[in-house]
């Protein structure tokens, strides 16, 4: 085979896009195999560590110029149960910043990588991979219409069922929860200004995330048949049904675009990378939308593939397999303290048992009430390392 690139990303979406652009602005040969796809309607809030990232890799410039600051975040326990968590406030001053992160538009973002994007070094091809082998040195990606592309290191980013995992013999696990989520945009009657506010309720939370104005992201998790009733009963139905969950605090609530619902799963892998294979994003990783981590751990994919790729002599004939090892070791801490956090996170809030409410119920007074156990949860909520 004859070496088309020096990496190959096979993904479009912005973990994908993400490391195709950052890898090319630091001068190597990217090959991006990007199918056009549907518009992305949803909604990411990324923590300070991600925009950190993002400009200093020149991926954006000014935040406020697409995003939305999120300078506080209120939990609000709305459970029936016997033991209840406080009403717990958290300021993003606090941790001596004045924004956890910024909420963007999924779609804004990634148009605003492509204007990152280098004019020279970056070729982004509208193909599906129909195929994944390694011969030699090079990981050789067969497309649809039977042409074959070979690089010495393949990035799968191309979620949660990767061909390039599944062909690279990489294991995963999977397990499906009974919620899904549902999420659209609202008009609010009162602003909820730049705090994103979290009720929880006994099926998950339901929470508003500053969209600038009035406006309003939201993400409600409840058992799916109820969200997909919710949904066909009509905008009427599910506009009354968000007015009670939101405790009609925020006034008259309209719909500001269609709602849509989305199965939750969890999905974890042996290894993020092998044998000259590395995945990002989704093909990695998949947790429900608690504690914004989805996008955030992309992001962290992409900061370590770039270290792993500049610590790495290109000389060696190798050097695909020996970037993909590196890139897996540096990965496995982060990854597994990620998904023990957010599994935690989500289970509690679906304990029924006395002992998982206590211990639940617990923990945000010991947060509400202890500012340096306060303060080292922020940290390790926004992902840093």
């Amino acid at each position: 085979m004859t070496q088309a690139a020096d990496i190959i990303v096979v993904g479009g979406g912005l973990t994908g896009s993400a490391a195709a652009i950052a890898l090319a602005r630091r001068g190597l040969h990217i090959i991006h195999l990007a199918p056009t796809a549907p518009p992305d309607r949803r909604t990411s809030a990324l923590m300070m560590p991600s925009m950190e990232f993002l400009c200093e890799t020149g991926l954006i410039n000014d935040p406020d110029a697409i995003g939305h600051p999120l300078a506080a975040i209120r939990i609000i326990d709305a459970t029936p149960r016997l033991i209840r968590a406080p009403e717990t406030l958290f300021e993003a001053k606090e941790a001596g910043s004045s924004a956890f992160g910024w909420n963007f538009a999924n779609s804004a973002l990634l148009s605003q990588f492509q204007i990152a994007a280098p004019a020279e070094g970056l070729t982004i091809r509208n193909d599906t991979v129909t195929g994944y082998r390694r011969e030699g040195d090079l990981g050789v990606l067969t497309l649809s219409d039977g042409q074959d592309l070979a690089a010495p290191l393949i990035v799968g980013a191309d979620g949660k069922k990767s061909l390039i995992r599944t062909a690279a013999g990489i294991k995963a696990h999977e397990h499906q929860f009974s919620e899904a989520a549902l999420v659209c945009d609202l008009e609010l009657q009162r602003s909820i200004g730049e705090t994103s506010v979290e009720f929880h309720y006994p099926h998950g939370p339901f929470t508003l995330v500053p969209a600038g104005g009035n406006r309003a992201n939201l993400v409600w998790i409840d058992e799916e048949p109820r969200l997909k009733q919710l949904q066909a009963a009509g905008p009427e139905a599910l506009l009354s049904a968000v007015s009670d969950r939101s405790q009609r605090l925020f006034g008259a609530v309209t719909l500001a675009s269609p709602s849509f619902v989305f199965p939750l799963s969890t999905l974890t892998v042996e290894a993020a990378g092998k044998c000259g294979v590395a995945l990002v994003g989704e093909s990695a990783h998949a947790f429900p939308p608690i504690g914004a981590q989805g996008l955030n751990l992309g992001l962290r994919d992409v900061a370590d593939l770039l270290t792993s790729v500049e610590a790495t002599d290109r000389s060696q004939p190798d050097w695909g397999q020996k970037v993909s090892e590196a890139y897996a070791r540096n990965r496995a801490p982060d990854l597994a303290r990620t998904g023990t956090m957010v599994d935690a996170l989500f289970r509690s809030l679906l304990a029924e048992m006395l002992p998982g409410q206590a211990l639940r119920a617990g923990g945000l007074w010991a947060l509400k009430l202890l500012p340096p156990l306060r303060r080292q949860a922020f940290g390790l909520g926004m992902g840093r390392r």
